[in-house]
This record gives structure tokens, C-alpha cells and sequence, in this order.
């Protein structure tokens, strides 16, 4: 982890705004459901020491949106942003780079990558193409 991505220390305790009562920091299992298919994930936040809702701060969620992504990949085929910054980086490209390759603009895989923004349909496509023969990579240019 570089220092730029490190998260300052959460507390170990938080009080729920509604009810007053002490919520400690742990994890707790979660089920992601896409089209039928899931995932059991351990999700960070603060919780109640029985049963109840938690609240989820900060990066919480990023395991959900993990989740959900490669269910979505395995589903419907569309890449993950590890996926596609595995692919990306096979090619040897820049974001830049693979962004002009496959005229989606230049910032695009910045944003595929962070998970903001998904690859249309035919991008999604050629990018997997483009992992089974990088090759064509060459034709495009």
C-alpha cells in the first residue's frame, strides 16, 4: 500500500446516531446476489453487539463493489477493473494509451480501472479479445 493510499485509523467504537447504543468496530458476513449467483463477503463497520444493522464509513463498501463486479464479470462477461488493468498492463499500455488504442478517450480506463465508470458493451468485447490475442493490438494502432 503506497502512503497516498493509506486511511487514517478509524476509532474502535462509534455511537449509533439513532438509538445511542455503542457500536464496535468489526466484520460481518454479507451476501452479494447478482442474477441468481453470490458471494459471502466479510464486511467492515461498525456494529451492534447483537443482531442490528451496522454502519458502514469510509472504504467500507469497497468489498461489496468488489463483490458485485466479479459477479457481474462471471454473469454477464463484462471485465472487472482488475481485469481490465491486468489486460491493460499484458499489452504494455498506458491508460492513456489503451484509451487512444481503442478510441474511448484518454482518461477512460482511469476510469474503468477505479470501478467508476464500465466499458460499453463492444469495448468490453474487444478488450477480452485483445487478452486471447494481443496481437491485434498492432492491427489497431
Amino acid at each position: 500500500m503506497t502512503m497516498a493510499m493509506k486511511e487514517t485509523a478509524l476509532p474502535d467504537t462509534m455511537t449509533a446516531p439513532e438509538t445511542g447504543e455503542i457500536l464496535t468496530r468489526s466484520v460481518r458476513p454479507f451476501v452479494v446476489a447478482y442474477k441468481g449467483i453470490s458471494l459471502t463477503v466479510e464486511l467492515p463497520g461498525y456494529y451492534p453487539a447483537g443482531e442490528g444493522d451496522g454502519i458502514h464509513v469510509g472504504k467500507d463498501m469497497e468489498v461489496v463493489d468488489v463483490a458485485l463486479r466479479t459477479l457481474k464479470e462471471q454473469v454477464d462477461g463484462v471485465p472487472s477493473p482488475a481485469t481490465i488493468r491486468r489486460i491493460r498492463t499484458k499489452l504494455n499500455l498506458s491508460q492513456r494509451d489503451a484509451g487512444a488504442l481503442l478510441k474511448v478517450g484518454e482518461n477512460a480506463f482511469d476510469k474503468y480501472e477505479r470501478g467508476l465508470v464500465e466499458p460499453s458493451g463492444p469495448t468490453s468485447q474487444l478488450i477480452k479479445v485483445l487478452d486471447r490475442h494481443p496481437e491485434i493490438a498492432d492491427e489497431l494502432r
